[in-house]
């Protein structure tokens, strides 16, 4: 039996754990064990671990260690974030308008949608171009002296858009709004200077960058009150209830340092095999377009659609030929819907509904990149085949 190469191109869903992050864990599993929050020495050499990873992140961020809050991971701190930030401005200002564009994460746009269904909070969904960017111009007219926060994404998780986030973060603190940025893509590739950014938070998430799965982190600038959307004990100031994940948060710090440290290595090889995903699809496979912007993209991510091919059916013949890859319209239920980034990006539904996103990691190789080319030219082939007899 043939057994085919096996080639990891879904870096963006997650990343395997860095062997260093995993040696690094092990001793607060069972030799440090403590809850951080506990007087004794047990607990107060878990609390050293968590105050340590804090000020690592921090660094980075460049930020002060208590703007670091800790949770579970992206969604919750884009949650807390849009929730929290929300709800203290009704209360502490009356302010109740929410801006948000349509290819936010669903972590985002549901979490605003929800506020505005069920809370009464007014909602405006900012439009974006054909490559999936915002125009700065339009997004600051969607403002009001009612807005309280607006949310966009740093860098798109379906089509890779990198957006000018100094500029709307700008924007928003013209007219005396907050502005959070979900950054979970961009934690590993881009930078994550806040006050580069500009933003008032920031939220990140390990699996991301070759940490461990269940541990993420919000920064939340100086002065900036939440209401907690999670009631319990007086865990990270009181902005998010729930022991902490000692393990998990010592990782993410040495996961965070690690891909900066390593930056400019794995950018610049990001770009490489990136690039010759994108230029060997293009020139080989007949009715394919790259979606999100050309160049600014992020350096680990490619992502196209395929005219007359369904994504689902397309993956299958990946995933046999060992290549694990991702549609935003692939759907275990056997019912998928059509990409609703790429439907706002202004692609019928039959083309949304044929995407595929490729995304490339430390361990890609050109051989991989290469075999793939191939393989994705050879299976859109017969997929389309497979569809017109249909």
């Amino acid at each position: 039996m043939n057994i085919p190469r096996s080639i990891y191109l879904d870096n963006a869903a997650t990343t395997p754990t860095d062997p260093r992050v995993v040696e690094a864990m092990l001793p607060f599993f069972g030799e440090i064990y403590g809850n951080s929050h506990s007087a004794h020495s047990i607990g107060q050499r878990a609390e050293h671990a968590i105050e340590d990873a804090r000020e690592r992140i921090a660094k980075i961020l460049a930020c002060s260690p208590g703007e670091v809050v800790f949770t579970s991971g992206g969604s919750e701190s884009d949650n807390l974030a849009v929730r929290g930030a929300a709800w203290w401005a009704r209360e502490h200002g009356g302010r109740t308008h929410l801006v948000t564009s349509p290819v936010e994460h669903s972590a985002v746009i549901r979490t605003v949608g929800q506020l505005a269904d069920l809370m009464a909070f007014e909602q405006t969904i900012v439009p974006v171009d054909a490559e999936g960017m915002i125009d700065v111009e339009v997004f600051a007219d969607s403002l009001s002296e009612s807005t309280a926060l607006a949310s966009i994404m740093y860098a798109n998780n379906e089509v890779g858009s990198v957006q000018p986030i100094p500029q709307l973060a700008e924007q928003s603190h013209e007219r005396g709004a907050l502005f959070h940025t979900d950054a979970v893509q961009a934690a590993g590739q881009l930078t994550l200077d806040v006050q580069t950014l500009g933003v008032d938070m920031m939220s990140i998430s390990a699996h991301k960058f070759y940490g461990p799965k269940g541990v993420g982190a919000l920064y939340v600038r100086n002065g900036i009150q939440l209401v907690p959307s999670q009631s319990g004990g007086s865990h990270e100031e009181g902005r998010r209830a729930g022991t902490l994940n000692t393990p998990g948060i010592v990782g993410m710090a040495l996961a965070l340092e690690l891909a900066y440290q390593e930056h400019d290595a794995r950018a610049t090889h990001y770009r490489q095999m990136r690039d010759g995903l994108i230029d060997g699809i293009l020139a080989t496979t007949s009715g394919a377009m790259l979606t999100g912007h050309r160049t600014q993209r992020l350096p680990a991510h490619a992502s196209f659609v395929f005219d007359g091919v369904d994504a689902n059916m397309l993956l299958l013949h990946l995933d046999l030929k060992g290549i694990a890859a991702s549609s935003a319209s692939a759907c275990k239920t056997g019912n998928p819907e059509p990409s609703g980034v790429l439907l706002a990006m202004g692609f019928d539904r039959k083309l949304a509904s044929s995407s595929l996103r490729l995304s490339v990691g430390v361990h890609t190789t050109a051989d991989d990149v290469e075999y793939a080319v191939r393989v994705i030219s050879e299976c859109v082939e017969k997929v389309r085949k497979f569809s017109h007899r249909g």
